[in-house]
């Protein structure tokens, strides 16, 4: 039983999304999955697995073909976090498709130089791109960020530090939020600049994490780095509001991305169930795990009506924005719960061998909570809802 072959909802995938998918599932099934577990205790991935989801397309869906990119709706982008989900590596998926968080605000107003001298290479596989948000005393609150950018002719001057930054390590372009306005406060005065990974005076150093062990992450150090004004990203100061709409699609991918390791749990503890015997009966035929079953099943069917229902709310522009932002917002908490609550129930169905490194349910039991933090915590969605909502 697999809800990713359910039969797809007609109004919301095409046959042409659903050959999308299979090209994906494909490509995961074979280029990722057998990999995992050696990747994870190695602490990286190949650097050729970039140019290899280029060569079909999965890198550049969302852009537009001037860039090397294919234009995609919403759904597109929805399959590709469910099926990334199917490897049951957080890691992979965070730091091959880093990109999707780095790019979008690029793609929306960044001049057309910008744009030509970083999409392409991106999009081919052949350079990496970071998104530099979070600094360490700021996490979600975005608008405390204390990074400056001070102009000095036709260059910026940036000085400070951000951490958790995923793909921070090997990244050769870094989006990065910077205060342009240093006697602003909150989210005044704050921009977007474009940091080559080779900037004299940026330093990265590698952070050792609980989960999202392949994935490379690293906080960086801003020193005097000189960054041409040009790689300004949209208009100076307005970066709040380019940082804003680009956390409404990221948090929708996690949410896909959530209720799909929640199903690689699902599936493998459903899997153990049938086969491990104990007292003379499979631990599928006892009925208090298969109400554990169940109370799994029915937390990602949830999760998943709620995303997909969304994204053609998103995708017809159908909603009140306020509505839309605050349901996308408690679509990530939805589906992060169920994430872990999947996870712990696959676990304690596993039992010992739940513990072991190297069964999925292991990994992602301790990959939940970047995904339950990342994006915006948990309590700043709800927040974040209620303020939308008028609550």
């Amino acid at each position: 039983m697999s809800l990713f072959d359910l039969p797809p909802l007609p109004h919301c995938f095409s046959p042409e999304h659903e050959q999308f998918r299979a090209t994906l599932r494909g490509f995961v099934a074979c280029e990722i999955s057998p990999f995992v577990n050696e990747w994870d205790e190695a602490e990286t991935f190949p650097l050729s697995l970039y140019q290899k989801a280029a060569a079909l397309g999965i890198t550049g869906i969302g852009y537009a073909e001037e860039w090397g990119g294919t234009p995609t709706d919403v759904f597109y982008k929805i399959i590709l976090a469910e099926e990334f989900a199917r490897c049951g590596s957080g890691g992979v998926q965070a730091s091959l498709n880093s990109h999707t968080i780095a790019l979008p605000p690029i793609a929306a107003v960044g001049s057309y130089e910008l744009k030509q001298r970083v999409l392409p290479p991106v999009l081919s596989g052949d350079k990496v791109a970071a998104l530099a948000i979070t600094e360490p005393g700021g996490g979600s609150d975005v608008a405390s960020l204390q990074t400056t950018a001070v102009l000095d002719g036709d260059h910026y001057v940036v000085n400070g530090e951000k951490t958790f930054i995923t793909s921070g390590m090997r990244a050769h372009f870094i989006t990065t939020a910077v205060r342009t306005d240093p006697g602003s406060k909150g989210a005044n005065g704050i921009s977007l600049l474009v940091i080559d990974g080779d900037t004299p005076g940026l330093t990265r150093s590698p952070l050792k994490k609980m989960g999202w062990w392949c994935s490379d992450t690293a906080h960086l150090h801003f020193a005097n780095c000189r960054v041409p004004a040009r790689y300004l990203v949209g208009e100076e100061h307005h970066g709040f509001k380019y940082i804003m709409a680009n956390f409404n699609a990221e948090r929708l991918s996690m949410a896909a991305l959530a209720y799909g390791y929640a199903q690689v749990c699902f599936e493998e503890a459903l899997d153990w169930a049938r086969q491990r015997q104990t007292f003379g009966q499979a631990l599928s035929e006892r009925q208090v795990v298969r109400h554990k079953l169940m109370d799994m099943h029915m937390r990602i069917v949830a999760a998943r009506s709620t995303v997909h229902e969304l994204a053609y709310r998103i995708e017809h522009s159908l909603g009140d924005p306020a509505a839309l932002v605050a349901s996308i917002a408690m679509a990530k908490v939805l589906a992060t719960q169920a994430m872990q609550f999947c996870a712990d129930q696959s676990l304690q169905i596993l039992g010992g061998m739940g513990y072991m490194r190297g069964t999925r349910s292991e990994r992602i039991y301790r990959e939940v909570k970047v995904m339950m933090i990342g994006g915006g915590s948990e309590e700043i969605m709800k927040d974040l809802a209620a303020k939308q909502l008028g609550i």
